[in-house]
């Protein structure tokens, strides 16, 4: 099964978990990339109140989506809620996605993310994962476990 890990990452904490899930699938990997500054203590603030009020951004990719049998994407969860930059490519894309999973990373509560990730996509991913910072390698080992299932490896 080719695979496709996307994934945005503010803080690297969902890059690192994103190289670690390709690696151990041996999946291209893609950053998408925010072209709206989201550093510092401001970009914070304007990245949480972009998540909530449900906002696009300007984005940018390199691989397409529609050369993977399974699309693996990866979120920070901001405010509970799926980045900007997450929403915008599934809107891009999702006529170009035939299978999704989806894991987020937050330091407690998940929140929506997952839930609005799905409707935006507009179909049901072949699974879901949380990861949360107190449990983040166990966590790793199990998503990276139930997507080899997934795959057949």
């Amino acid at each position: 099964m080719k695979t496709l890990i996307v994934f945005y990452s503010r803080s690297r904490t969902t890059k690192r978990i994103a190289q670690e899930v390709a690696r151990a699938l041996n999946a291209d990997i893609d950053e998408i990339i925010d072209k709206k500054p989201r550093k510092g203590i401001l970009g914070f603030l304007i990245a949480g109140y972009d998540a909530t009020m449900g906002k696009t951004t300007e984005i940018e990719f390199e691989k397409d989506p529609s050369s993977y049998d399974l699309v693996v994407i990866g979120t920070p969860v901001w405010n509970g809620r799926v980045t900007p930059a997450i929403r915008t490519y599934l809107l891009q894309n999702r006529g170009k996605i035939r299978n999704a999973a989806f894991f987020c990373t937050c330091a407690g509560r998940p929140g929506k993310c997952l839930e609005q990730m799905e409707e935006i996509l507009g179909k049901r991913p072949v699974l879901r994962k949380i990861l949360v910072r107190k449990r983040l390698e166990e966590g790793i080992k199990e998503f990276v476990e139930e997507l080899k299932t997934l795959s057949g490896s």
